[in-house]
């Protein structure tokens, strides 16, 4: 069951609270009764809805993953004429929007959605959703470096820190290493890095969650199981 101000600002009628005052001024017939009471609830798949007269239908939707290749943004349009991740999705997705970003130079898993409560409640650091990525850097990382991004450090006026660091590689030339965060604030595994003066060479998100990068080819997209869509919720 679902609230009435609620089922009309998904489907696009307006704004939840544009909706209740639709409700409260007779706009609104719930299977051929008009409604003004704002507690009402119906059930989407059963109850018919119209305003003004015309059915109002639930928008679907949609919840996607993307592996992004590096050179696009996460931006519904750009200024600069830049490759924009929508450009990879069918034509009629392109109101979808990221859940979070990764930068231009920056690849691997975005979630992309219309649902707005789902995004929040997966972007907020409340919930601690933990992400995980692989990260090339410049030079020689040891444990000491490691140890030095979980305790945390200040970077821009942030604290950041990592939850995790898995060092794979490391010589003179390059390193290798796996970071998983909670909060995921902007650029984060990059600042954590530069505090600690290495230069990211290459960076992959590989899981968000539960949903996992797995073998998507770059630029490409698959639609999330409703196990994985669960998953990201607070239980």
């Amino acid at each position: 069951m679902m609230r009435l101000q609620k089922f009309l600002a998904e489907a696009g009628i307006a704004s939840r609270r544009a909706a209740e005052a639709l409700i409260t001024s007779s706009r609104v017939s719930v299977n051929g009764r008009i409604v003004t009471e704002l507690g009402t609830k119906i059930d989407p798949n059963v109850d018919q809805v119209e305003f003004d007269g015309d059915p109002v239908r639930a928008k679907r939707r949609l919840y996607v993953a993307l592996n992004k290749p590096p050179g696009y943004v996460c931006t519904r349009s750009d200024p600069e004429n830049r490759r924009i991740v929508s450009d990879l999705l069918p034509k009629e997705w392109g109101h979808l929007h990221t859940i979070g970003r990764l930068d231009r130079a920056s690849e691997g898993l975005l979630l992309l959605t219309n649902d707005g409560e789902f995004s929040l409640k997966v972007a907020h650091p409340r919930y601690g959703i933990r992400k995980v990525y692989q990260v090339i850097v410049t030079g020689f990382a040891e444990q000491t470096v490691a140890d030095k991004l979980i305790k945390g450090v200040r970077h821009g006026g942030d604290y950041l820190k990592a939850l995790r660091v898995q060092i794979y590689e490391a010589n003179n030339t390059r390193s290798k290493l796996e970071i998983e965060l909670a909060e995921g604030k902007n650029r984060e595994v990059r600042r954590l890095l530069a505090a600690c003066g290495f230069h990211v060479e290459a960076l992959v998100r590989i899981s968000i969650g539960r949903v996992k990068l797995g073998n998507l080819p770059s630029g490409k997209w698959r639609t999330l199981t409703e196990p994985e869509i669960k998953s990201l919720l607070p239980a």
